[in-house]
């Protein structure tokens, strides 16, 4: 082998019948098929196979004169590692990718809620220049804990972040194992059930005709509130509304799904209809559009705040809570209970009543000696 400083060039072949000018310069090889780089135009590949050769050592002796008069190889420029993106710009990328999508309008506000919390953590711990490679579970970790919330406010951030961090991180190689985040168990009952659900209703329908509907809906359908109530058209009913039928695209569980509608509920309904212009119209605002996302939301926070009634824990969904545990203690059934809920499967309700710490079992249902 030739000196690899001494700049001397070679021929050699690549391939069948293809002849490249070497040369060694500061521990590197430069290799050229042609005389461009020293102002030759002299291609030996783009002779006939007999001729290639007898040009190649030509050009190896215009390399050699050009080397003799000063010429060097043009250095490689070495490619730049590039730097990894810091926290907050794979953060801001995952949260824009996700404003993009068809999520609700509350779901886009929590993870720009989630972002705003998590750029203040990072300026505030000086974490600014730290990079995706940096990142781990204990870091979220900390930012949580940090926040000094609610174990419910706890979890619906460490959800969050998990949307926005953990598939964005992969391709980064970075692999976040949200579940190592253990958070503590809240005390709180949340959706406490009401134990008079009549004076409830009663003081709903005193403040708003469209909140006391709306719960006259949850407690005796046992629909959601947010999600499917709101929606409601009175096309969704049949001709004299003892049916309620609703699509899976519709529900939680996308399944369809056939309710049979009490009485009660069936005059409000045909009192409203009365005053309504067609079927296709919304059963609340009575036009074609219906109220925006966080309408029931807002109505309930003002109705519970003027409220002798309402204790803080208790919530629209207490209703359908407190619907729940009459159909248990009326039927005894989970499967039932499964159907008038709209649960994907058994397993969600029997998860359901423990929350609610049902009493399941009876003593003569236990073993005797």
């Amino acid at each position: 082998m030739k000196d690899k400083e001494s700049l001397e060039p070679s021929i050699t072949t690549r391939g069948e019948n293809q002849y490249l000018i070497t040369i060694w310069y500061n521990g590197a090889r430069y290799r050229y098929s042609s005389g461009k780089t020293i102002g030759l135009d002299l291609r030996p590949n783009a002779f006939s196979l007999n001729k290639r050769k007898p040009k190649a050592e030509l050009l190896c002796t215009a390399f050699q004169i050009e080397i003799s008069k000063g010429w060097r190889p043009k250095v490689k420029a070495s490619k730049p590692v590039p730097t990894p993106p810091t926290l907050l710009e794979v953060t801001k990328n995952a949260l824009d990718r996700k404003l993009r999508m068809e999520y609700s309008s509350s779901y886009k506000r929590d993870l720009k809620r989630v972002y705003r919390l998590w750029s203040k953590f990072i300026y505030s711990n000086d974490l600014a220049s730290q990079t995706i490679k940096d990142l781990d579970i204990e870091l979220i970790r900390r930012f949580i804990f940090s926040l000094n919330i609610s174990s419910k406010s706890m979890l619906n951030i460490k959800l969050n972040m998990s949307a926005l961090l953990k598939e964005e991180s992969e391709n980064y190689s970075v692999h976040l194992n949200f579940s190592k985040i253990r958070l503590p168990r809240s005390t709180q009952q949340l959706h406490k059930p009401f134990k008079d659900v009549q004076a409830v209703l009663d003081e709903m329908r005193e403040f708003n005709e469209n909140l006391f509907l709306c719960g006259l809906l949850t407690y005796c359908l046992l629909l959601r509130p947010h999600r499917e109530i709101r929606c409601l058209r009175f096309s969704d009913f049949n001709a004299d509304y003892t049916l309620l039928s609703l699509g899976g695209d519709r529900v939680k569980s996308k399944r369809n799904r056939i309710l049979p509608v009490p009485h009660v509920v069936r005059d409000e309904i045909q009192r409203r209809a009365n005053k309504a212009v067609g079927p296709d119209v919304n059963l609340f605002s009575l036009l074609n559009k219906e109220y925006q996302e966080d309408y029931f939301k807002g109505l309930w926070t003002k109705f519970k705040r003027q409220s002798a009634i309402i204790k803080p824990d208790q919530t629209l969904y207490s209703l359908r809570h407190s619907a729940a545990i009459k159909v248990y203690e009326k039927t005894g059934s989970l499967t039932v209970l499964q159907q008038v809920m709209g649960h994907a499967d058994l397993k969600t309700s029997l998860t359901y009543l423990r929350g609610l710490e049902i009493q399941q079992l009876e003593v003569s249902d236990m073993p005797e000696l």
